[in-house]
């Protein structure tokens, strides 16, 4: 018999996800806990007719979180890699200048 250890994300008694690696419970609960402070900022605003749209609205930025960090100014977005075929269909551009050695350096080689 195997033992198999699991976390759970409890809210309010219901249970919201399994996972079997702490880190991946605690993110999600962290993300939970991100998405509970925006339904309270959003439901404080008249934009949203409904708690459900405010509900839904506050888990979809939490669950981008990283984006709206980006699209708020707050985070600065990740640099993107140079894959092969980037690097092939822009080849590099070399410049070549020509060196005039002095009279002194010719007669020293």
């Amino acid at each position: 018999m195997a033992v198999i250890t699991r976390y759970v994300v409890e809210r309010n008694g219901v249970e919201k996800m399994t996972f079997t690696s702490k880190a991946e419970a605690d993110a999600y609960d962290k993300m939970l806990d991100m998405a509970d402070a925006l339904q309270v900022l959003l439901q404080d605003s008249t934009l949203l007719a409904t708690e459900q749209q405010a509900e839904s609205l506050a888990l979809y930025l939490a669950q981008q979180k990283d984006e709206l960090l980006v699209a708020l100014g707050a985070k600065k977005a990740p640099a993107k890699a140079a894959t092969k075929e980037s690097v092939a269909a822009e080849p590099e551009q070399v410049t070549l200048t020509a060196v005039k050695k002095s009279p002194k350096a010719e007669q020293a080689a």
